[in-house]
């Protein structure tokens, strides 16, 4: 595999500024629509509670070896509570596993304040507002690869990334700084497959633990625990060559 590498730099080159960005985008005036429509009418089981109702920051470890990339903030999940995959079903599945491999200090996530602490690995989305039908276009997407970019800049210890889904892995793949992957032969979406990449660095293809998936018997759990299987095995070797114990 031969790559050609691509200039280009981080537009935000701190976690604060990033961060504040982030918050304040209203490039996608359908997004922006959209988000505030889901946040005012609400889910009748949410109705009492206060919606989030904006853009989705990343959440983790800024020391993180692995980098978690999904699709988007749930209607009703990350865009009620403010925190990536936090308060739906996609989220249960992601952080019992992460609890489950020793990537997080509890098996739930319900809120942005419940005390959850994730231990090297870092949790991000390629769309940081709620689409319609779960489905943002491609020029919404474009729009907001450079928070994706920024993220991955900013993770210098990174060693490890696994997307849930089609639109995750093509929005990864389009992020990459440095060029470490952007001018590479991008893999076929199969569940499971790792694929090295240049820098080091390493790609792991997931299907999302969307309830599509998951209830339909496509992504079961013990395919979704061979996953953080998987990244465990790969980053306790990259520790134990580098002299860090896992914690």
């Amino acid at each position: 595999m031969v790559c050609k590498p691509e200039q280009g730099t981080p537009s935000y080159t701190s976690w604060e500024l990033l961060h504040s960005a982030i918050l304040r985008c209203q490039a996608c005036p359908r997004l922006v629509e959209h988000r505030l429509q889901v946040s005012e009418q609400k889910r009748k089981r949410f109705r009492s509670e206060p919606y989030w109702g904006k853009p989705v920051t990343g959440f983790g470890d800024p020391e993180a070896r692995l980098l978690l990339v999904g699709l988007a903030p749930g209607a009703h999940g990350a865009n009620r509570t403010g925190r990536v995959f936090t308060g739906d079903s996609s989220g249960d599945w992601i952080f019992e596993a992460l609890h489950r491999f020793g990537f997080a200090s509890q098996p739930f996530s319900t809120s942005a304040g419940d005390g959850m602490v994730l231990h090297k690995v870092f949790i991000s989305i390629a769309c940081r507002c709620v689409p319609p039908q779960n489905r943002p276009s491609p020029e919404e997407l474009d729009r907001c690869r450079p928070f994706l970019f920024s993220e991955i800049a900013l993770l210098t210890q990174l060693q490890l990334i696994i997307t849930f889904g089609r639109i995750a892995l093509d929005s990864f793949w389009k992020s990459a700084p440095g060029g470490w992957a952007v001018k590479c032969e991008k893999p076929a979406f199969i569940h499971g497959k790792m694929v090295a990449l240049p820098g080091g660095k390493s790609l792991l293809t997931s299907y999302h633990p969307s309830r599509q998936n998951t209830q339909t018997g496509r992504l079961t759990r013990d395919m979704w625990y061979e996953v953080f299987s998987a990244a465990r095995n790969f980053l306790e070797g990259e520790s134990l060559a580098a002299g860090w114990r896992w914690k």
